[in-house]
């Protein structure tokens, strides 16, 4: 990566950590990151600069009672917390932060008086920074392909940062200039709002960076290229997207000359276009795809693409204990119970009996805390592919690759995994729920294609494969592969209105089952009826033209992650 752009994204969150909520760093350990680790603890921030352990709990994040402390001095002792003071801290490992964790960081950074800098040392496209701190970091710096890094070169100057934070507060944003961002989110497929604020927060400190009131076009280019890039995810190319219409001829426009020489006034206005090409061009597409697909995806769903939680108190992971009464199959937690009765010692000791007054520690029923676990299920993949003429004419052949690919990767997760075929006049399930590599594969290469395309009926299929996995204690989600021509009804007649009626009501119901499911649209452009289909499915529709077995894959392999 050019040091240049390091220098500026150094700088943009020197000045004001908090309102950047900080920088997401994607790098393995090495030198260079050392390098780029060392320099930030040189920089001067407003605020000091914390390490964070990555398996910090919530005592030590909040504070609280301070269970040795209190039993020594017979009255409650309190310890204060990482969150008391504002901070900028450094998460290292930052691809194992727990949901949990991730979730009280992200109530931090709302605050907007901590920052986090997010040490991401993901080797594979599966794993990835949590959505909810990813979302709320407003810069992006990718050292992975970076061989040798110049401290000097990237250290911002501390007397242009002084003077920048002193005059952040003046800067003010022209009302075009926060239309051009918003443009051009829209144009990069970015949907969390956050996007558009981050980048204007930037746009405002680096024309105070360079002693400017006002922000210009190039502070917004500038801000597009270090908070955008790493958001923008073009799920179908820009070239099919209409061409806007051609402005009126001078003699058919209505309004007066001036006001036509001002709207054609090209110093006035920042094409959105120019916005989306500067952020296009700071990082590759297979880059684009797996940084941010995965994390919009699970936002979706607010999970990491495994089973349904189970809770209990023998197995699993552990969660944490909660008040409860003793039963046969209760586990107690003994130093939840005992910190939960150390502050009420000496109240109860003056109102106890005598005999009881002898105990070392007082504890009475409602302080008694008991373990939870949290178990997961198993995941089934019921991937249902369109193997009719059409499909078969565009995509089925990547299809099938796709899925092949994505079978060593379930495999490998211990998912199980069913085959749904729909052409002709209905669906066949060729393989029930599996976990055989080699038995999916061998039914999945002699899947022929041909025919019509009873989409309701391949819905109507995965739904009751769902349903069965369902009731084995399973977790199922459908990924359907079609191009979204259904033509064949239910009961096998061609009736294109009536097929497409019914693979509604399929697609509500789904939705109403609670299984997780998404689209992948494989027809050349993309098919606007199969994107109401997911939206009646309460799924993802994910629109993929021109692209082979290999994206595919990992998108679809994305999006059952979610």
């Amino acid at each position: 990566m050019d040091q240049e752009h390091l220098r500026s994204a150094l700088a943009v969150l020197t000045v004001d950590p908090a309102a950047m909520g900080g920088l997401w760093l994607r790098s393995r350990a090495g030198p260079v990151r050392t390098t780029f680790t060392d320099t930030l603890a040189q920089l001067p921030f407003p605020m000091p600069l914390r390490r964070l352990p990555p398996n910090v709990d919530d005592q030590a994040l909040y504070g609280g009672l301070d269970v040795a402390e209190t039993l020594h001095t017979g009255k409650p002792v309190l310890r204060g917390g990482l969150l008391d003071s504002p901070r900028v801290f450094v998460l290292p490992m930052a691809e194992r932060c727990t949901p949990k964790l991730g979730a009280r960081l992200a109530q931090a950074l709302d605050q907007r008086q901590h920052a986090l800098v997010a040490l991401d040392e993901a080797a594979e496209a599966e794993e990835g920074l949590p959505f909810s701190i990813a979302d709320r970091l407003g810069l992006f710096i990718d050292l992975t392909e970076t061989r040798s890094i110049d401290p000097a070169a990237i250290m911002p100057d501390a007397e242009q940062v002084a003077r920048a934070r002193d005059l952040l507060p003046q800067v003010q944003m022209p009302h075009d200039r926060v239309r051009e961002v918003v443009e051009g989110c829209q144009k990069l497929y970015i949907m969390s709002l956050r996007a558009p604020m981050l980048a204007l927060v930037a746009a405002r400190i680096i024309a105070a960076l360079d002693g400017r009131i006002v922000v210009e076009k190039q502070d917004v280019l500038a801000a597009a290229q270090l908070t955008l890039a790493h958001r923008a995810i073009p799920l179908q190319d820009m070239e099919d997207q209409p061409p806007p219409p051609p402005p009126p001829a001078p003699e058919d426009d209505p309004r007066p000359e001036q006001d036509r020489e001002e709207e054609s006034d090209p110093g006035e206005g920042l094409p959105s276009e120019i916005v989306v090409e500067a952020v296009r061009a700071m990082l590759p597409d297979d880059l684009l795809k797996t940084i941010d697909l995965r994390s919009r995806l699970k936002a979706a769903n607010g999970g990491a693409g495994s089973g349904e939680e189970r809770i209990g108190n023998r197995r699993g992971r552990p969660l944490p204990s909660r008040k409860g009464r003793l039963e046969d199959n209760a586990r107690i937690d003994l130093v939840a119970t005992l910190r939960c009765a150390a502050p009420w010692q000496g109240l109860r000791r003056k109102s106890a009996p005598p005999a009881r007054k002898q105990q070392v520690l007082l504890v009475d029923s409602s302080d008694i805390h008991l373990r939870r676990r949290k178990e997961m299920s198993d995941r089934v993949l019921i991937f249902t592919v369109d193997a009719s003429g059409s499909a078969a004419m565009a995509r089925l052949s990547e299809a099938k690759g796709a899925v092949e690919l994505l079978l060593a990767r379930a495999y490998s997760q211990r998912d199980h995994v069913s085959l749904v075929s729909f052409r002709g006049e209905g669906a066949q399930l060729l393989l029930a729920p599996s976990r055989s590599l080699t038995q999916t594969k061998r039914h999945l290469s002699g899947l022929p294609g041909g025919g019509g395309t009873p989409l309701a009926s391949g819905l109507e299929m995965a739904m009751s494969t769902a349903k069965q996995a369902r009731s084995r204690g399973m977790t199922p989600t459908i990924a359907l592969l079609t191009d979204g021509r259904g033509n064949i009804a239910l009961d096998g007649s061609a009736n294109r209105a009536l097929a497409e009626e019914q693979a509604t009501q399929m697609a509500k119901a789904i939705r109403a089952a609670g299984t997780p499911a998404v689209i992948i649209d494989t027809a050349m452009r993309p098919n606007r009826r199969l994107q109401e289909l997911a939206q009646n499915m309460g799924g993802h529709y994910i629109a993929l033209p021109r692209a082979n077995a290999h994206r595919m894959a990992d998108v679809l392999g994305a999006a059952l992650e979610a």
